[in-house]
């Protein structure tokens, strides 16, 4: 019993021992230990914080809006920054977050604003290096707003002007691919639309607007997917021009035309399905045929490689190119350099079959003479083949040089319009314009009616002038004899008519 109660009491005392023993480490532990609380910034030294770099600040903030795709809010912060801090380092930044935003939005509001705050910031900050990338986006802002090769190509233009402003301007900018291929796919959409133009023309056997159209395909877009057709229409319209024509110069100038457009086939389109047609058409002109050139080559290669990857999505996406209306680029060429050069004067149907024209693609521009505007282009649409003669029978009249003495012009110049006896001289000055006077037996009996030096005079002047002249200076009871003149008169001179009419023969180009 005595053994029991001492064990209990070791035991009480070595469990007073252990309790002990862990409250004095605690406490030591907390000593060495102690928790550490943080301390807030006072409000004061926030903002003296926030205060430092405001600009920045504003900058950052503008930027997340726009990430959130909060474009309003973000330009906000922006001309804030820009109104408020006009010598910030982040100003040309600011101004440059505000043209993305407007592109970033999309829309055809946007993107025109876009354009024009891309162009204010290049006029404003031009030897930046973000001055390539606000050239390249001038031209994507028209590239998203194009349109179909049949409707309005205003936007396609502007995009071609401003790629073609970027690639001269900044050859070595890392946005070069890209915008080489934009403006591959930009002259596609421009090409086609010229083409479609071209071919309802050749349709409707209107040669001469159709040859007009297929000179600028042509000659512009070398890299067009569909100019090995426009060639061979081309071709056809120069061989019928040869079968229409009368003289042998004219036969064998037209006869090279067409060999040229056969040559630029087999070399620059080889693996095109007419290549081996205008082979067969150099061998019946007993003329050599060329070797494909070895660009060309690989060019179609790596288009047939494109198109033969892309097939399946091609046909995913052709039910929503029907509904849509912005172009489809998968024709397009994808390699090659396309064409820099700025579009030059406009070719006029008539001057493209003209004898003394040279052909297309071969530095053809206005060699022939504007003589027959319109009479050279009326009827070529009710013809199967095209009339080469009728611009030569109106030619000779407005080449040849007028003579000095017998001009009408400078028969008007005689003062006294009321008086009979001025003419007079400057009539038997001029001897040529008698037999003129003497043509038309209906002119001449009628101006026995009248006294005969006026009527003579009046007969002579009007011959070369006009029925107003001749209503000028003859009394009012010969009319007649004005009338008569009129019949006489010279036709007028298309030199001087509006351009707008002689630009691509009118009525012709237009077909609305």
């Amino acid at each position: 019993m005595g053994l029991f109660l001492m064990n209990k009491r070791h035991l009480l005392i070595a469990g007073i021992a252990i309790s002990l023993a862990g409250s004095l480490s605690g406490a030591s532990y907390g000593q060495k230990n102690p928790k550490i609380t943080k301390v807030k910034d006072p409000p004061v030294k926030k903002a003296a914080a926030e205060s430092a770099e405001p600009d920045k600040l504003l900058y950052e903030k503008a930027m997340s809006e726009i990430k959130k795709a909060h474009y309003t809010e973000g330009r906000l912060d922006f001309q804030t920054l820009i109104n408020t801090y006009p010598d910030s380092e982040y100003l040309a930044k600011a101004k440059l977050g505000v043209a993305d935003s407007f592109y970033k939005e999309g829309g055809t509001s946007s993107l025109t604003q876009s354009i024009e705050e891309y162009k204010n910031f290049i006029v404003f900050f031009p030897f930046l290096d973000e001055a390539a990338y606000a050239q390249m986006q001038v031209g994507m802002a028209h590239y998203k707003l194009m349109e179909k090769a049949d409707r309005d190509n205003s936007h396609a233009e502007a995009a071609e002007d401003e790629f073609r402003t970027f690639l001269m301007k900044y050859p070595q900018s890392p946005f070069v691919p890209q915008a080489e291929q934009s403006m591959r796919n930009v002259q596609e959409v421009l090409a086609e639309g010229e083409y479609g133009i071209a071919r309802f023309y050749y349709m409707k056997k209107d040669y001469r607007a159709s040859a007009a159209r297929l000179f600028e395909v042509t000659g512009r877009y070398p890299l067009f997917s569909e100019n090995d057709e426009a060639f061979w229409m081309l071709a056809d319209v120069y061989q019928r021009a040869r079968t229409a024509s009368k003289n042998e110069d004219d036969k064998n100038h037209w006869a090279d035309l067409a060999a040229k457009c056969y040559d630029s086939i087999v070399q620059n389109y080889p693996a095109s399905s007419l290549a081996p047609l205008a082979k067969e058409r150099l061998k019946s002109m007993n003329l050599p045929i060329p070797a494909p050139n070895p660009d060309a080559v690989s060019r179609m290669k790596q288009q047939q490689m494109y198109q033969r990857d892309h097939r399946q999505l091609a046909l995913v996406k052709m039910p929503l190119n029907m509904v849509k209306s912005s172009p489809d680029f998968s024709a397009a060429a994808r390699s090659g350099t396309p064409n820099l050069a700025p579009p030059d004067e406009v070719v006029s149907a008539v001057d493209v079959l003209n004898p003394n024209a040279a052909g297309t693609s071969f530095n053809i521009r206005n060699a022939g003479s504007s003589a027959g505007a319109d009479t050279g282009a009326a009827g070529s649409a009710d013809s199967d083949s095209v009339d080469t003669d009728s611009t030569d029978s109106t030619a000779p009249a407005q080449a040849a040089p007028a003579p000095t003495a017998s001009t009408g012009a400078q028969i008007l110049e005689a003062p006294g319009a009321g008086s009979t006896a001025a003419p007079a001289p400057a009539a038997a000055d001029a001897p040529a314009p008698a037999p003129a006077a003497a043509d038309p037996p209906a002119a001449a009996e009628t101006v026995v009616n009248s006294t005969a030096p006026t009527a003579a005079t009046a007969t002579t002047t009007s011959s070369q002038s006009g029925a107003s002249t001749a209503s000028s200076s003859q009394p009012a009871g010969s009319t007649a004899t004005a009338s008569g003149a009129q019949a006489q008169a010279a036709p007028a001179d298309s030199s001087t008519e509006s351009t707008s009419k002689k630009k691509k023969g009118l009525h012709k180009i237009i077909p609305f």
